[in-house]
């Protein structure tokens, strides 16, 4: 499936505020991780292996192909960057095709 001019540009306009929203979640979360009562390096050496695994992710960073904009969309779903409600404004090309694929893997 093709995707539209509209739904690209909007992808692209979305995909930098999501990432952001994804990393300030990441950071409250850097922040408990060394807010925890074991030794400063323990939470340290915790912390450098959280960002490893992190810097992974599609909330992070990702490649931006139109032709894999629907696997995008997908593992920024998987991997809690986006819900559903955050593709309200695409296309109903886009929305069908996503509700088709959740229902399929319910």
């Amino acid at each position: 499936m093709e995707v539209s001019d509209y739904d690209w540009r909007l992808y692209r306009s979305l995909l930098p505020k999501w990432q952001e929203r994804y990393m300030a979640k990441l950071n409250k979360e850097y922040i408990a991780l060394l807010s925890e009562n074991d030794n400063p390096s323990t939470n340290f050496w915790k912390l450098k292996k959280r960002i490893r695994q992190d810097a992974k992710s599609p909330g992070v960073a990702i490649d931006i192909r139109r032709s894999d904009f629907f696997v995008e969309i997908l593992s920024l779903m998987n991997a809690g960057v986006i819900n559903r409600e955050d593709l309200a404004d695409f296309s109903k090309e886009v929305t069908n095709w996503i509700d088709q694929i959740l229902e399929w893997n319910d």
